[in-house]
């Protein structure tokens, strides 16, 4: 019995070290992307029920240099789509619907109604117009009030671009449907719902959806562009535009309560919870993105929305949770989370790459000059503004690009490259965007 407790005391013992050296490299981690200004934001890491980090970088304010906390409150995105998707499966559980129903049910009027069921909107397998590449739209009216008359004439009359359930294509109007359906069958506003089936319940007193209207000494400004030198504050979108798809405002320490309740069915059922961690198309189930990592299923979600970017992490099989927060409208969080999960699995991890700027010929950068398309509706503007290269993604501000090499530019506020490539003849006709560990080609069309 001696050897028994001898043992036990030494475990004991050991793990909190193991703790505090795995808290150590995270700070050591996150301190570097922030030097690099890669993170401005609040993070979140907690394993087997206890917070291991937690600490905020970087300002909340640029104006009046107040530095994030984790009481900071950001817009968190498509992360609302996750607890847009609780609910439906909460309604399906109390019988008011069904996910394999048709559109047809709801709202007959719609073009395509016969064709998509909720489940494909839940799993962006629809086919649905994204309304939020109309750059038009995003432009001019994403921070202003919009009806859901004005939203659903964004994408109803546009033809389905494949047939429902056959391919996986990321659409926010999908989630837009999910909340009216949520609204019709409650006989409630989609905000008060959400309120009483999950913010309350798990006293997420921190959380809401109007964040214009938000008074808070927390409430962190969001950013296009964040440095040592400048910023650019972001516009704020409308609540009723990003609506069941993105409108959620939180902090770190409410979302790692959500995280908390999903090992519990006080939200939503064990078989409702493995109905969304179950793949349909493109690695995505039901609000959630699945994927592995160390031999484990794991289950995430980033979220962008005008000056703000957010990240959640779930290893459900390891109780790891990590949350990113950030007010500068980075696109690295999903790199952090995993350089994070690779410290706490006592594995390799990258530090984010020093890049150093060239001058290169104004001749050389007057050829990159123009518009690309990355997708239809979305446009990256490469504009020369006093000397210096620019870029503006259709309804984000603007960005510097700095040169690594004649034709490969970096952003300096986010984890981005941009390249650009000549044709046969010479002529720079589009360019490729490095972003995420993803290349992504645009086409030149002015």
């Amino acid at each position: 019995m001696k050897k028994i407790y001898a043992l036990l005391f030494t475990l004991v013992a050991v793990l909190p070290l193991i703790a505090q050296e795995a808290s150590q490299k995270i700070e050591e981690l996150i301190a570097a992307w922030a030097k690099n200004e890669k993170f401005n934001g609040t993070v979140l890491v907690a394993q087997n029920g206890h917070i291991v980090f937690q600490k905020g970088y970087g300002y909340k304010n640029a104006v009046t240099k107040e530095i994030n906390n984790e009481n900071t409150v950001f817009q968190i995105g498509s992360i609302t789509k996750q607890f847009t998707s609780a609910v439906i499966l909460r309604l399906q559980e109390n019988k008011r619907l069904s996910i394999q129903d048709k559109l047809s049910k709801y709202f007959p009027e719609l073009p395509f109604a016969g064709k998509v069921s909720i489940e494909n909107l839940l799993s962006h397998t629809s086919g649905i117009y994204n309304y939020t590449n109309d750059g038009d739209f995003m432009k001019t009216e994403a921070v202003k009030p919009a009806t859901h008359d004005k939203l659903l004439a964004l994408f109803k009359d546009k033809p389905l671009e494949f047939e429902p359930g056959s391919k996986f294509s990321y659409s926010n109007s999908n989630y837009i449907l999910l909340g009216f359906i949520i609204e019709k069958i409650s006989g409630k506003p989609y905000e008060q719902v959400l309120h009483e089936m999950i913010f309350s319940p798990l006293q997420m007193g921190h959380s809401g959806f109007n964040f214009t209207a938000l008074h808070s000494a927390d409430k962190a400004t969001g950013y296009f562009a964040l440095s040592k030198t400048a910023n650019t504050p972001a516009g704020i979108v409308d609540s009723s535009v990003s609506y069941a798809a993105g409108a959620i405002y939180t902090t770190a320490g409410d979302l790692y309560k959500w995280d908390r309740a999903l090992y519990t069915e006080k939200i939503i059922s064990r078989a409702s919870l493995k109905d969304a961690y179950s793949i349909r198309k493109g690695k995505y189930g039901l609000g959630w993105s699945i994927d592995s990592a160390y031999g484990k299923q794991v289950y995430q979600h980033g979220g962008g929305i005008f000056g703000f970017t957010s990240f959640i992490f779930r290893s459900p099989e390891e109780d790891i949770c990590i949350l990113l927060l950030d007010n500068q409208g980075d696109g690295t969080l999903e790199k952090i989370a995993s350089g994070i999960n690779a410290v706490l699995h006592n594995q390799p991890y990258e530090l984010p790459k020093e890049r150093t700027a060239i001058a290169i010929d104004t001749a050389v950068v007057k050829q990159y000059l123009g518009e690309y398309e990355l997708s239809p509706g979305f446009i990256l503007a490469i504009t020369l503004e006093n000397g210096q290269l620019m870029v503006q993604a259709t309804g984000q501000g603007k960005a510097e690009l700095f040169a690594e090499k004649q034709n490969f530019f970096f952003l300096k506020v986010a984890d981005v490259q941009i390249e650009f490539i000549k044709n046969d003849n010479g002529v720079t006709d589009k360019l490729i965007l490095h972003q995420g560990g993803r290349d992504m080609p645009a086409k030149k069309i002015k």
